[in-house]
């Protein structure tokens, strides 16, 4: 990331509703390992293939807050982008999401209120099977646009 120029995400004056941004990703082992040597949740359901396989789940589960995670990427990285801060989520796992599995997430802007300096996200997710795995709402700050380019802290932005 350092050394290399980024643009700031979208000011609150260039969010549109109706904006949409989906990816599609894949769950892979490094993935669940990365995220759980992170937080050192050692929960056996997102584990353990030989608990997993004893719970009506059948096999383990990618942890919900890592479904949230790459949410949160997409909404930093895409819409609004570098700079945003998201401040408030209401979101439900409705299905869950199995190790390997590929998920296709999309934020949409619904709302933007220039007043509050925030905007609107309608969260929706779904597995290779069409389930809806995540959905809900985010509350989200753009980017603010900075006091000056040339500070210091702001090299590796334009």
């Amino acid at each position: 990331m350092l050394g290399k120029r980024r643009k700031l995400g979208k000011k609150i004056k260039e969010v549109t509703v109706g904006e949409v941004y989906t990816e599609t990703m894949s769950i892979e082992d490094k993935d669940i390992l990365l995220y759980l040597g992170l937080t050192s949740d050692a929960n056996p359901l997102y584990i353990q293939h030989d608990y997993a396989s004893q719970t009506p789940y059948k096999r383990p589960l990618v942890p919900s807050v890592m479904l949230y995670g790459m949410v949160s990427s997409l909404v930093s990285s895409h819409l609004p982008g570098p700079g945003c801060h998201i401040t408030e989520q209401l979101l439900r796992y409705p299905t869950p999401l199995h190790h390997y599995s590929e998920v296709t997430i999309t934020v949409k802007v619904t709302e933007v209120n220039e007043h509050e300096h925030n905007v609107k996200l309608q969260v929706h997710g779904e597995n290779e099977d069409s389930e809806e795995v995540i959905a809900g709402t985010l509350t989200v700050t753009p980017a603010f646009e900075p006091e000056s380019m040339t500070a210091r802290s702001l090299e590796n932005f334009y």
